[in-house]
């Protein structure tokens, strides 16, 4: 069996879960907020589970869920938090894990419309500076159009730690693999290359669209003799239409089984993935099952 390397689930879904303060439009930074002890709780829950990687719980620390104001008053400082938290986390585990900083779509998941360039790489940078004293590598996730990847690939360029793009794919199994933008997977990873990135991940899709998708980079990857390190972190979310409305209503679970995420995991794995973990409503019992996989393959 190639190397695969197990990373944690989807926290925000997980704090709802187990208790925690949880509602549009803050998302996981109510807990952050109201209860971080919750949020350490969740941590430990994955990396007992066996993560090898757990993410920050930074993903709503943005203007998009606290609001222009409420991120300009606490944005960073609820970052640097989220990272503290992970970190110690870890430091009270017995596990060797990884920290994987977050950076997530400013104006919203899916919403590549509403993408502002130079605002959303200085909100982004604010995002990194925060989090960076904690982290041992980066996960810009849920990216959702080729200009967003451009603007990550050139904060990139500022850090020595390991940094990838995560890109968030439509959820339409009757049409080519194509970001939420209605732009080719075949251009984002071209674009990938050209910038010398060294992977990617395909997260917070369902999982039945990205088998396709990991197919394309072998291909590209394949005709320009090039390698790329792949990894998913797919949701459990019934599939998500253009045009969603991301702080408009909670999006509905479709509570796969850990033996259902298993078989979709396998076939990514097969196609080349070499890094799985889960997005919104893949819980700590996914994981577990991933890693007794690895144990027993």
């Amino acid at each position: 069996m190639k190397a695969v390397t197990i990373l944690d689930g989807g926290m925000g879904r997980e704090l709802e879960r187990i208790g925690a303060p949880f509602s549009q439009p803050l998302w996981s930074a109510q807990a952050l907020i109201e209860s971080p002890q919750l949020v350490k709780l969740a941590h430990h829950a994955f990396i007992d589970a066996g993560s090898e990687i757990i993410t920050v719980n930074s993903y709503a620390c943005v203007p998009f869920h606290l609001g222009d104001e409420g991120y300009a008053q606490q944005g960073a400082a609820l970052a640097n938090k989220a990272a503290k938290l992970a970190r110690e986390a870890v430091s009270e585990s017995t596990h060797n894990v990884l920290v994987a900083g977050s950076l997530p779509p400013v104006f919203g998941s899916y919403r590549p419309e509403l993408f502002q360039y130079e605002r959303a790489k200085a909100i982004t940078s604010e995002l990194m500076q925060a989090q960076d004293e904690y982290v041992d590598l980066w996960l810009a996730e849920t990216v959702a159009s080729v200009a967003e990847a451009k603007m990550y690939l050139e904060l990139f360029n500022a850090t020595q730690k390991t940094a990838y793009l995560c890109f968030t794919l439509q959820d339409e199994l009757d049409q080519p693999a194509l970001l939420r933008s209605g732009e080719t997977v075949e251009e984002a990873v071209e674009q990938l290359l050209e910038a010398g990135g060294k992977g990617l991940f395909f997260n917070c899709s369902i999982p039945e669209v990205i088998a396709q998708a990991i197919e394309v980079v072998n291909s590209i990857t394949k005709r320009n003799n090039k390698s790329l390190e792949i990894g998913v972190f797919a949701n459990s979310f019934t599939p998500i239409k253009s045009g969603h409305q991301a702080n408009e209503a909670i999006q509905t679970v479709r509570h796969f089984s850990p033996e259902e995420y298993l078989d979709f995991a396998k076939r990514w794995h097969e196609l080349g993935a070499t890094i799985i973990g889960g997005c919104c409503g893949i819980e700590p019992r996914h994981i577990a099952l991933l890693s007794t996989w690895k144990q027993e393959s």
